[in-house]
């Protein structure tokens, strides 16, 4: 079927990201993959070429378009062209929306024009070893000291750990935290204290920065308070909706893009004497594949439709996000079966999706999770 959620501006754009992908990433991926991190020349690219702060105000050097059909026009061509290094998402979609939506004046001035031009990179600190997903649980502590907070703590998990200028770190400023007593504190590199440990070595995603954060008595100044104090969890909240639909719409192209490669390798091998094409039950395997990547691709434009119009609810969003990145998974092991030995070669796509994609049902909220929200939904 016709995708209809497009425009001929926003296939524009789609242009615009695939030639900045063929100019200013694919030639250098594999060299990031090996040294485990992107240059961040390369952010700089991205911020030339308008593709950072897309939904910020023009005044700070953004984009002004709140639309977020842009913003998955980019996220699927980064998908489709195996580009995992460069995380553009997490900067616009996932952190982006805390700094317009909680920042002073005083703070988009000072943050705002370093983000829209790549020369701030952002991360977010939420996930600590002890605690995974449970934010009920973190330990990270920030204490008032009158004029500063003295932060300490660890997070893991951090992607953008070793490149980010700005750190948004959840903390607990109540004893109890929890609900009632977290804040998002912004900690700048070269803050003394603030430490960074390991890149940490993962399965797939080779070449985007994944660190260890440490915070030993870092004196974050009352200026880098982001929003309300105490009120972290509630903004944590509010923007999950918007992340998990990020996560779902790269998971769906992901997996599109797995079909559409596979179709043509089963086209050209032969096993046999004949094109694997002609087998059934290779003709059974991709006829499923293509069905439920139709069928989810219906649910997940109808969400980003949601969305736009400030509609899409969270339970709505974890159905998206845990069907959409399930499929990626099925879909990654399926069509790596189908390739054979070839698709154990990391040269093939194939087998980059099959460990880039792994990581899908497990940030942004596990499978186990979008289960537990959309029953209790149903359930109470």
């Amino acid at each position: 079927m016709q995708r209809e959620i497009y425009t001929e501006e926003h296939e524009a754009f789609r242009e615009t990201v695939r030639a900045f992908l063929a100019k200013e990433v694919l030639p250098h991926h594999d060299r990031w993959e090996k040294d485990g991190i992107v240059d961040r020349s390369a952010w700089l690219a991205a911020g030339r070429q308008g593709l950072l702060g897309l939904a910020v105000e023009e005044e700070y050097g953004g984009g002004g378009e709140p639309d977020f059909r842009y913003p998955a026009v980019l996220a699927e061509e980064f998908v489709r062209a195996g580009a995992s290094g460069l995380a553009i998402g997490l900067h616009n979609d996932i952190i982006g929306p805390y700094l317009t939506q909680l920042a002073t004046e005083e703070q988009k001035r000072r943050w705002l024009p370093g983000f829209c031009s790549g020369e701030l990179i952002t991360a977010i600190a939420m996930t600590e070893p002890g605690t995974g997903s449970d934010l009920q649980g973190i330990a990270t502590r920030a204490e008032d000291k009158g004029d500063h907070y003295l932060l300490n703590g660890a997070k893991t998990f951090i992607s953008n750990g070793i490149l980010a200028d700005l750190v948004v770190v959840v903390a607990k400023t109540t004893e109890e935290g929890g609900a009632h007593g977290l804040s998002l504190l912004v900690v700048e590199r070269g803050m003394p204290g603030f430490e960074r440990g390991r890149n940490l070595d993962k399965i797939g995603q080779k070449a985007q920065d994944t660190a260890e954060l440490f915070f030993q008595d870092v004196r974050v100044p009352k200026e880098n308070l982001l929003g309300e104090l105490n009120q972290g969890f509630f903004y944590l909240m509010r923007n999950l909706a918007q992340e998990r639909l990020a996560i779902a719409v790269a998971a769906i192209a992901g997996a599109e893009h797995l079909v559409e490669i596979t179709t043509e390798y089963v086209k050209q091998r032969t096993a046999f004497g004949r094109p694997l094409a002609k087998l059934q039950h290779v003709r059974f395997e991709i006829a499923e594949l293509a069905t439920e990547c139709a069928v989810t691709r219906t649910f997940v434009d109808r969400c980003i439709t949601e969305h736009n119009r400030w509609a899409l609810t969270p339970v709505d969003a974890s159905m998206a996000k845990w069907w959409a990145t399930e499929l990626q998974k099925r879909t990654a092991d399926r069509c790596l079966q189908l390739h054979g030995g070839y698709g154990y070669m990391t040269e093939y796509p194939v087998a980059r999706a099959f460990t880039d994609g792994r990581i899908q049902t497990i940030y942004g909220g596990t499978t186990e999770i979008m289960k537990e929200i959309i029953g209790r939904s149903i359930l109470g």
